[in-house]
């Protein structure tokens, strides 16, 4: 039975309110018995596309980007471990986080739709960056992620050095900017109804109800 309802979902790899929007539709979706009616499909969308290679310590990222005081990032991460707590997530920053490139990730998980494997990769890198404190920007750790996907690590790795491919998904993060996203997640229900950031359960409940009932 082909799913009725498909969700877009632009993101990116290392935004804690991706995990915590994702979750929250899950939980929808599971509280509906809706499981095989939803058809996930995640685009790419990096928040720092030109972040170098080493990456850069997060609470030096937070100050320079948004302007954050030490104080102010340290609330902020209490509040997400609080509402990733609530969804069975665990978000276990640690002082020497970084805030890593994404590409090779988002290169990965372009692969990973075409094995029909993308959101299982995709919650495993949230996993592997959020939770067990893993540089997913780091290709023996990607590695051990696509293996933990069931994916094919060899021919990955290849997808990985396409240049073809790198400048593809470069493009089709354009589209969404051009298209007007400048923030994720952003979810698109039925290529119908658009919805910025972390919603709470009860909003992407209503909008599956919607939907459900023109079935």
């Amino acid at each position: 039975m082909c799913a009725a309802i498909k969700v877009d979902i632009i993101s990116d790899v290392v935004c804690p309110w991706c995990v915590i929007g994702f979750r929250r539709l899950e939980k929808a979706i599971a509280d509906r018995g809706m499981e095989e009616a939803v058809q996930f499909e995640w685009h790419p969308f990096e928040l720092n596309p030109d972040m170098q290679p080493e990456g850069e310590n997060l609470l030096d990222h937070m100050t320079r980007k948004y302007g954050s005081t030490p104080e102010q990032s340290h609330c902020f991460r209490a509040e997400l471990a609080e509402r990733g707590a609530e969804l069975g997530f665990i978000f276990n920053f640690f002082d020497g986080m970084k805030m890593v490139n994404t590409r090779d990730a988002h290169i990965l998980i372009d692969y990973a739709k075409g094995q029909g494997r993308q959101t299982e990769l995709q919650r495993r890198l949230f996993a592997a960056y959020f939770e067990e404190q893993k540089d997913i920007s780091d290709r023996e750790v990607l590695k051990g992620e696509l293996q933990q996907a069931g994916l094919d690590v060899d021919e990955a790795l290849r997808v990985l050095q396409d240049d073809e491919i790198r400048q593809r998904i470069r493009g089709r993060e354009k589209f969404w900017v051009e298209r007007g996203i400048s923030g994720v997640p952003t979810m698109i229900f039925n290529q119908a109804v658009v919805l910025n950031g972390a919603q709470p359960a009860s909003v992407y409940g209503d909008i599956l109800d919607d939907f459900r009932g023109q079935f």
